[in-house]
């Protein structure tokens, strides 16, 4: 892959909320689980955990716990039924093991989502979800302490980015329900070059 190319492949990776009603295949799954778990971790520690969430039945029971979109009105924001993702996966701090780290979840889920990505898989982290719920409908033993969940899916739309205006961060849907994500200019973000 040329830089020409990932640097596409990293435009087009964006977050996705609503997904064609396709099952996610194991192979994809698999090299996810895989990307996230050969990810780098501060002094090797490993410390993170997944569960992978395919049933229907508990795809379903967990959409109802996770919330979408703040920025949006929640008839815009929320996936509609027949739009909701397919697959869930659930990331774990296993506090019985010395050295959690949040820049660990980091660049394990971005590992993950960009290995799903890979197979046209798009992804959604969610930070918003009901975590006693979810914790308490996952049963994972007592030392896993729920982080985040990924949304999975073949995405039905299109997420861009486009440049920031006035300094408003709030992205919003296009007359193509279409995600237009504000971005800081580099000249914004660029401290300086020593």
């Amino acid at each position: 892959m040329t830089s020409e190319e990932f640097m596409q492949f990293l435009a087009g990776r964006r977050t996705y909320r609503r997904f064609a009603q396709k099952p996610v295949p194991q192979q994809a799954i698999d090299d996810m689980l895989e990307a996230a778990r050969t990810a780098s971790c501060g002094a090797n520690r490993q410390t993170l955990k997944y569960l992978v969430v395919a049933s229907p039945e508990m795809v379903q029971k967990t959409n109802a716990l996770v919330h979408w979109a703040a920025y949006l009105p929640p008839e815009q924001g929320t996936p509609k039924p027949e739009e909701r993702p397919v697959l869930f996966v659930a990331a774990y701090q296993d506090t019985s093991l010395p050295g959690c780290s949040d820049l660990d979840l980091g660049l394990a889920l971005d590992s993950m989502t960009a290995a799903a990505w890979a197979h046209g898989v798009g992804s959604c982290i969610l930070g918003a979800i009901d975590r006693p719920a979810l914790t308490a409908l996952y049963a994972a033993p007592q030392q896993l302490k729920l982080c985040n969940l990924v949304a999975f899916g073949y995405p039905t739309h299109k997420s861009r980015t486009i440049p920031m205006k006035d300094g408003d961060v709030k992205y919003y849907l296009d007359a193509d329900r279409d995600y237009c994500v504000p971005k800081r200019p580099l000249e914004e973000i660029l401290v300086g070059r020593l």
